[in-house]
């Protein structure tokens, strides 16, 4: 059900994913093509999974620097199935939730923004105050984050809480310190 957009699976487990999202039709959004990564959490799908854009996107609901989306139909509303159901109709429940997340909670998403509920205040004050310089600053995000190359070579941000590798840590110990006194 997922053969409309291009999946690529993470660490031969089928809970980690990456798929490739266009930006909706009468967006400004439209024409730019997003890498999201997607985790299914060991009770999907009875919970929602964690969705979030691996490339910058400028958006109020969406952080810019982790990707994380704020989206209450995904979060808060997300409606499993009841029952013990045979594993055939299971698989096949699984992959039509993944699907409406692409084919209509994500594009509304883009097409609805929430700027009361931010996740990108920035944004979300731009859309308020000036809707087509908003709309200005996402184009020029699309065109600078979203592009087939940029998705090719998204790589997802770094948590603030991971530890440095010995030859990240290594290579920050020779930078200077900003601050550092005039002598």
């Amino acid at each position: 059900m997922m053969s409309d957009y291009k999946v690529e699976m993470m660490n031969d487990g089928m809970q980690e994913f990456y798929v490739e999202f266009n930006g909706p039709k009468d967006s400004p959004y439209h024409g730019g093509l997003w890498r999201i990564r997607v985790e299914l959490p060991d009770a999907y799908p009875y919970k929602s999974p964690s969705i979030g854009f691996v490339n910058k996107i400028y958006h109020p609901n969406v952080d810019e620097m982790s990707g994380s989306v704020c989206l209450d139909v995904i979060n808060q509303t997300w409606s499993p199935m009841f029952g013990k159901p045979c594993a055939l109709f299971l698989c096949f429940k699984v992959a039509a939730n993944l699907v409406n997340v692409f084919e209509v909670f994500l594009p509304q998403l883009l097409l609805y923004p929430n700027p009361s509920d931010p996740l990108n205040g920035e944004a979300a004050a731009l859309m308020m105050r000036d809707r087509t310089a908003y709309e200005e600053k996402v184009k020029e995000y699309r065109e600078k984050y979203a592009k087939p190359e940029d998705v090719a070579g998204a790589e997802e941000v770094k948590s603030s809480d991971e530890e440095l590798s010995e030859d990240e840590y290594a290579a920050s110990d020779d930078e200077e310190i900003a601050g550092k006194p005039d002598l």
